[in-house]
């Protein structure tokens, strides 16, 4: 088959008839196998209805179904185990995303060679309160995940090679940093494809400022975990290390501060006194717990059954 379309939905029952038939004339006009795969995401209205309809009469089409909303992660992630396409590719419901753009991105992919091209949407029909924060986010995640050619890390719109989305797990709301984890997983031909971005044309969107917030909280917890999640106590044992010797070095100079008046028969306070000899100890204590950690975080690591999982290519 040459190309899997996966479609995350909810709430999205008024476009999605006009979508299918969309993606069905472009994919005829190109002469593709093809299948196009519906994640209802546990919508209230009657999308579910109407994948049902459309898969009655359409052997193409394919749905899952949530029984509650879990998220556009879990359903790409579904979508994704169920593909089945040499290409896939991923774009949302609401006709924002233009199919015919298919036929492009399918080329780059087979042709050019590329693990994942992104669609860029250089040209938003958004407004400013949603497109500068939206440049502040991709900036950012540009510069965390060394990924410099890509302008729009949550575009919707993206084409992958199959043996991407077989290797990568989508979770929590990772889906914006897809190519950050295809990245990781040792697909680093990423490119990047100029996309029309339409207006909405039916319902409202679905996503608040609050993605914002969660958005930087998962870069953090992406970056860290693709640097020393295997590794832990590369950065939890060598911070506790240098908080414990700072610490330490800091007792002994209130110590020797002590003994050196004593010896000199200057009156000197008690050491408890001393504001530095409190923060010398918690620096000690903190170092310890740092230290400990990252101990425990390699106990975990090496016990835990993905230790050793790692992406191989080819093999003979």
């Amino acid at each position: 088959m040459d190309i899997s379309v996966i479609v995350p939905l909810f709430n999205e029952a008024e476009s999605l008839p006009e979508l299918h038939a969309w993606i069905k004339r472009v994919m005829d006009e190109h002469g593709f196998t093809y299948e196009i795969i519906f994640v209802n995401d546990g919508s209230t209205d009657t999308s579910w209805q109407v994948i049902e309809g459309l898969a009655a009469e359409n052997k193409e089409v394919k749905g899952i179904c949530f029984r509650r909303n879990y998220g556009k992660s879990p359903a790409l992630f579904c979508g994704f185990r169920k593909a089945e396409g040499d290409v896939v590719i991923t774009m949302d419901a609401d006709l924002q995303d233009s199919p015919d753009e298919i036929p492009e991105l399918r080329r780059k992919i087979v042709e050019d060679g590329y693990d994942l091209v992104s669609g860029y949407k250089q040209k938003r029909y958004d407004p400013l309160s949603k497109t500068i924060p939206t440049k502040l986010f991709n900036a950012t995640a540009r510069a965390v995940s060394g990924i410099k050619n890509l302008h729009d890390f949550n575009c919707g719109l993206k084409a992958y090679r199959r043996d991407v989305v077989k290797n990568i797990e989508v979770y929590g709301e990772m889906h914006r940093y897809i190519p950050y984890l295809a990245k990781n997983a040792g697909f680093d031909k990423i490119g990047e494809q100029v996309v029309h971005h339409q207006a909405r044309k039916y319902g409202k969107t679905k996503f608040g400022l609050d993605r914002f917030v969660n958005g930087y909280l998962d870069l953090m917890t992406l970056w860290f975990l693709s640097k020393f999640g295997k590794k832990p106590m590369h950065v939890f044992g060598l911070w506790g290390t240098l908080m414990f010797f700072i610490g330490f070095i800091a007792v002994i100079v209130v110590g020797a501060s002590k003994l050196y008046a004593l010896s000199k028969g200057i009156p000197a306070r008690l050491v408890t006194d001393s504001p530095y000899f409190y923060i010398a100890l918690t620096m000690m204590l903190l170092g310890t717990q740092l230290f400990v950690a990252g101990f425990l975080g390699d106990l975990i690591s090496r016990n835990s059954e993905q230790r050793n999982d790692y992406q191989i290519s080819k093999e003979i």
